[in-house]
């Protein structure tokens, strides 16, 4: 039986930088969007806990499928093994792709006002 590909995500939200692994990614019927479902966090019984995994996991809890927009996506790869799902500050040196074709005030019939 062939393996189950496992992806790592990662993707911005809110200034964060979320990395995330799921079991299927793909393009969505919502123009713009990638689909993830399947999130795949650690399920050993340890005394060491992870605080920023944890959480995810309660972000997530009742979640089976999200909706992330394309522009937001960092980078998906497909790992042998899952690490460990975070939260991390996005830093001072991340440019987002802007979210508008026009800037304010632009005239969209080109006509000068």
């Amino acid at each position: 039986m062939p393996k189950k590909p496992l992806y790592k995500i990662s993707f911005y939200n809110l200034n964060k930088v979320y990395e995330i692994y799921a079991n299927q990614v793909y393009q969505s019927d919502l123009y713009g969007f990638i689909t993830i479902e399947g999130l795949a966090f650690d399920e050993r019984s340890t005394v060491v806990v992870d605080p920023s995994e944890e959480k995810l996991k309660s972000e997530f809890e009742q979640v089976q499928r999200f909706f992330v927009p394309m522009h937001s996506i960092i980078r998906i790869d497909e790992v042998d093994k899952r690490g460990t799902a975070k939260i991390s500050d996005a830093g001072e040196n991340v440019a987002h792709f802007p979210s508008s074709v026009y800037s304010p005030g632009s005239n969209d019939q080109g006509k000068k006002s």
